[in-house]
């Protein structure tokens, strides 16, 4: 099978739970939106039904809540397994978020990912792995691999504002700074069987590579707000991603 990527078996139930996520989404979106000046542009480019895939660049701590405020529907959103503890994890875990090993390839986060999308849900997902400059310049190929699964559209999402230039990665903007999210019109990649090559999966994410830097800088033109720059390591490391690696894996998982 090398050369092969994963083939996870997966079910619709499969997936996280959405019910408490539902309750809590207006609530939780009220907050962000009292606390910072959040602008939200071009929403309507987010289906309001179906699958669809949010691919967000990743350069703040507050970026995950911007999107989670910014969007209608309930979002479910990978997040490193080291923050699904005590209070914290429960709280996760009961809104739907789902834990992600990032040292390996996470065959349950994988399946948990894909059945969100079977079921019609929203899923974000942000490429570079990890909060950094947020100019998409490195990804990781797991959103290729998801949207080659199951055919789900691809709404490239840009996060400004979130970190201040200089300040560590795990800094928060002080209340009422102005956010901005700028949401993209969709793309789909076509629906491929099994097996589905690394070939195939890393030559669709150069692709969106490319897709996604260049709305980013649409959204800094947009906005009149520019990427932070490189992160300053102080303070608290790499905070929830929503990065897979999937696209890698060279097993078949049955």
């Amino acid at each position: 099978m090398t050369g092969m990527v994963v083939q996870p078996y997966w079910r619709a139930e499969d997936g996280p739970s959405r019910r408490v996520l539902r309750l809590v989404r207006p609530f939780g979106s009220r907050v962000v939106r009292t606390t910072w000046k959040v602008r939200v542009h071009d929403a309507h480019h987010v289906p309001e039904s179906g699958p669809v895939i949010l691919a967000a660049n990743h350069v703040g701590f507050l970026d995950g809540p911007l999107v989670w405020a910014a969007v209608r529907r309930p979002v479910h959103a990978l997040v490193k397994q080291e923050m699904f503890r005590g209070v914290v994890g429960r709280a996760l875990r009961a809104i739907g978020q789902i834990p992600v090993d990032r040292q390996a390839v996470d065959i349950a986060a994988v399946k948990a990912c894909l059945a969100v999308l079977e079921r019609g849900d929203v899923l974000a997902i942000y490429p570079e792995g990890t909060r950094g400059a947020g100019d998409f310049s490195r990804i990781k190929p797991g959103v290729a691999y998801l949207a080659l699964c199951t055919g789900a559209p691809i709404v490239p999402v840009a996060c400004l504002g979130t970190r201040q230039p200089g300040r560590p990665v795990g800094s928060v903007p002080r209340p009422r700074t102005r956010l901005d999210v700028v949401f993209g019109p969709p793309v789909r990649l076509d629906l491929t069987p099994w097996p589905r090559r690394q070939a195939v999966v890393r030559e669709q994410a150069r692709w969106l590579q490319k897709w996604l830097m260049a709305h980013v800088g649409y959204a800094c033109e947009k906005t009149g707000q520019a990427l932070p720059g490189p992160v300053s390591r102080g303070g608290p490391g790499p905070g929830p991603t929503v990065a897979s690696d999937a696209g890698q894996h060279t097993k078949d998982v049955s």
